[in-house]
Formats: structure tokens, sequence, C-alpha cells
């Protein structure tokens, strides 16, 4: 390279390079409604920590107040629907040879279309797993956050020929179905019944406001009932089991508090 080439590479203008965009730092702003932005504005005014926990505090209880009662105002919408399950299995020996059943598939695709309807949805839990014993939770739970559990247990199945993981399965697939059963308010067609049609749903209005006093707790409860014709009373008594349950656990929170 001569002297002349040398001069004129030295008199070049730098380049100005562009930023490379993975060099770009991320926003840190916080969403204006999340609990830290409304801690900092709240520090801002001087409130001070003590006070801000009893706002959040006082915000969440709402906010699960509220998620509880769009769980029921969504429960009684599908109860309303009045799913009958159909016995798509008959038992082929033993006692009950002859017997129509309903397997586990035949209940979740009866209550599954009608819970999505209303935002509800249900799933399981092994909560106990020992060599002689099998405890499983359904839970039913609303797109808003609330839910419900019942939980059921027994022994494997060691009836027939199955072997040990058999044993253990049908056991497991008996206790699904009975929990998706019984948080979900729903029977087979003709369960305990002798034969008899099952019994009419309850009018939503009834059981809608009905739930709402259950929420009260067992006084409010009591007290809607006893306003009630003898009518309406005999039309409630299907779900009286799931409303004294509803009542006992709103005193419990509430004494909780």
């Amino acid at each position: 390279m001569n002297a002349t080439t040398h001069a004129e590479v030295l008199e070049l203008e730098p380049v100005t390079r562009q930023a490379s965009p993975l060099a770009t730092t991320h926003s840190t702003a916080l969403a204006p409604n999340s609990p830290a932005a409304m801690m900092m504005a709240a520090f801002a005014q001087g409130i001070s920590p003590e006070e801000i926990g009893k706002m959040m505090d006082v915000q969440d209880r709402w906010e699960r107040k509220e998620a509880e009662k769009a769980y029921n105002v969504a429960f009684a919408a599908f109860k309303a629907e009045a799913v009958r399950i159909v016995k798509g299995r008959k038992v082929t020996d033993g006692p009950l040879r002859g017997r129509d059943y309903a397997e586990l598939h035949d209940v979740v695709d009866a209550v599954t279309p009608a819970l999505s309807r209303h935002g509800l949805s249900a799933s399981w839990k092994l909560t106990k797993d020992e060599k002689d014993w099998i405890e499983v939770t359904c839970s039913l739970k609303h797109v808003n956050g609330h839910s419900e559990s019942v939980s059921m247990g027994g022994p494997p199945d060691t009836g027939g020929a199955k072997n040990i993981l058999q044993a253990r399965a049908s056991t497991k697939s008996y206790l699904e179905r009975y929990t998706l059963k019984a948080i979900c308010g729903v029977a087979e067609g003709g369960d305990d019944t002798d034969g008899e049609s099952p019994p009419a749903a309850v009018p939503l209005h009834l059981l809608s406001a009905a739930r709402d006093a259950a929420m009260g707790g067992w006084a409010s409860l009591s007290k809607h009932i006893k306003a009630l014709s003898p009518e309406d009373r005999e039309a409630l008594e299907p779900e009286s089991y799931s409303l004294k349950k509803a009542a006992k656990d709103a005193d419990k929170k509430g004494a909780a508090q």
C-alpha cells in the first residue's frame, strides 16, 4: 500500500452502525392494575405498608367472593340442563349379570359439553396412593377461579383375574366415575330409583336464589327456605344436600376470616 492510499484510508469518515435488535433493552413498565403498580402508587401517596396489606386483603376476599358467586351461577345453569347419563355397558358375569351401567367415559361424555358451556371444568388428582388404599379427588373449577372438590377412596379391586396393576386401575377408574358424578350432582338413568324415572330438574330461578342465600351461611339459607311456598320447598328438595353443604362451608369461611 502506497502513502496516498494510506492517507485516504485514514481520512475516511467513521461508519455509524445501527444498534442490533438483540441489544435493545426490555421495558420494565408495570401493568397499571398489577399489585406491584398499585403498591407503588400507594407508597407515593404516603400510605403505610401495613395499610396497603389490609387493602390488598380486602381486595383478595372480594375477588374470591365474586368468583364464588360466578361459580354458583354457572353451576345452577349447568344443573338446569338436567344432564342424563346413558348406561352404555352391560354386566356379563357375577351377581349383577344382565344389569347395565355407565363407564367413566359415558359420564365424561355426558357432563363435559354442559360444563364447558358454563365455564366449568372437572379434573382429578390421585390424593392417596398406598398399597391397600387409593383415594381420588375430583375438582370442579370455574373460569373465574373458584373451585370445589370431593374425595373418595377404596382398596384395589382384586376381583376376577386382575393382576396388581389392573386391580389398581379398576379402582381408580371407579373412584373417578363416582367423584365426578358426586361433584356434578348427576346420576345414571335409573340410579337408586328402583326403575322409576329420575326426579325433575330444579327450576333455575329457585336454585339460583337458594344458592345465593346459602352463600350467606346457615341462618341465611334457613330464612330463605322458610319464606318459600311448600311447592317451592318441595321442588328444591333434590338440591337440599348441596345447599346445606354450601351454607356450612360459608359459615366456616366466615369464622376463619
